[in-house]
């Protein structure tokens, strides 16, 4: 292009300028007082936190991606993202460290039966499959959950999400601890099952199985989310949060649940944005841990659903594991849907 016809087209916007100026002007046209500007520019952000019980991890993208897309700002909300596993999430929101946790359903009514005083509710369920497996090697001979027995299986610990996933994968096939051989091989499952010295291990079905596929070997796996319908991770806050701040409590989740819709829709872009809240981020692996991760967020296409009869199924499991003492009075209570629509 030609520097007289640049300088003809700048002319040219400068004149249409100059022309709606007076336009307005003529029709009396109201522009915003400097006050009025100023009002909504500096209108004060509401300081929220959530904790995520984890170190920074491309499962949390959702969270990341909301921050910095300014989904979070849009809703009047500066939000602070807690790193780090603490050993009582939920009592955090209690001493006021966190505004909000990101926290299981079993685990939630765990910590509900162990202090009667914790009033707590799971304001948008975000995992809406329980993303733990069972995985056994492509040529193995458990071909059923209940070929388990007499096995050796490798778990973490005795604790958390992979422990009551086992338990729960056990009861469905009618099998106790006592009908197989438990080894805790702490957070090393592919190398326990890589180098034969387990059977079979119990993992997050986003991530072990992609790690053992990359390592050569080929496997399968035995979903929970096929065979009991536990409530996964959600957005929990206290009742009083709840109650005393529920336009708030919507808004942060509701720039939560647009985040989930953009990192279903752009997942690529998600691993970009999360390579600035993840140090030293593998992007190839995040790639295909995230694309596992979509259809634990999708579910049945509901997202932030709570859905009463996996509640229902969560408290007996927990209940018959005796991993609470009784049922919940009034379970319905700790769950709502009403931050969802």
């Amino acid at each position: 292009m030609s520097h007289s016809h640049r300088s003809s087209i700048f002319f040219a916007i400068i004149s249409s300028l100059v022309f709606c100026a007076l336009f307005m002007t003529a029709c009396g046209a109201q522009t915003p007082t400097s006050t009025q500007q100023n009002s909504a520019a500096t209108k004060p952000l509401q300081n929220v936190s959530i904790g995520l019980g984890y170190n920074p991890d491309i499962q949390f993208a959702p969270f990341y991606v909301a921050l910095s897309k300014g989904y979070y700002r849009d809703a009047g909300l500066n939000v602070t993202l807690n790193n780090g596993i603490v050993t009582d999430l939920f009592g955090t929101m209690a001493t006021g460290k966190n505004t909000f946790v990101f926290g299981g359903g079993d685990e939630m009514l765990t910590a509900v039966n162990q202090d009667k005083g914790l009033q707590v509710i799971d304001t948008a369920t975000i995992y809406q499959e329980y993303p733990v497996s069972l995985i056994v090697p492509a040529d193995s001979s458990i071909k059923t959950l209940a070929d388990l027995k007499g096995h050796t299986i490798g778990v973490p610990g005795p604790y958390g999400a992979t422990y009551n996933g086992f338990l729960a994968l056990l009861s469905s096939a009618h099998l106790t601890l006592k009908d197989v051989k438990v080894q805790y091989v702490n957070f090393n499952q592919v190398s326990a099952l890589l180098t034969h010295k387990v059977d079979a291990v119990v993992g997050y079905s986003n991530n072990e199985p992609l790690e053992l596929q990359d390592a050569g070997m080929s496997v399968r796996t035995f979903d929970v989310s096929k065979y009991v319908p536990l409530v996964s991770n959600g957005i929990v806050t206290t009742d009083t949060t709840y109650q005393n701040q529920q336009q708030m409590v919507k808004s942060f989740v509701q720039a939560t649940l647009r985040g989930v819709n953009e990192v279903i829709a752009n997942p690529d872009e998600a691993v970009t944005i999360s390579q600035n809240y993840i140090p030293a981020l593998n992007t190839t692996q995040a790639k295909q841990i995230l694309q596992a991760t979509l259809p634990v967020y999708e579910g049945n296409g509901k997202l932030g659903y709570n859905d009463a009869a996996s509640w229902q199924a969560t408290e007996q499991f927990l209940v018959n594991q005796k991993i609470i003492s009784a049922p919940i009075q009034n379970l319905s209570q700790y769950y709502t849907n009403a931050m969802v629509s």
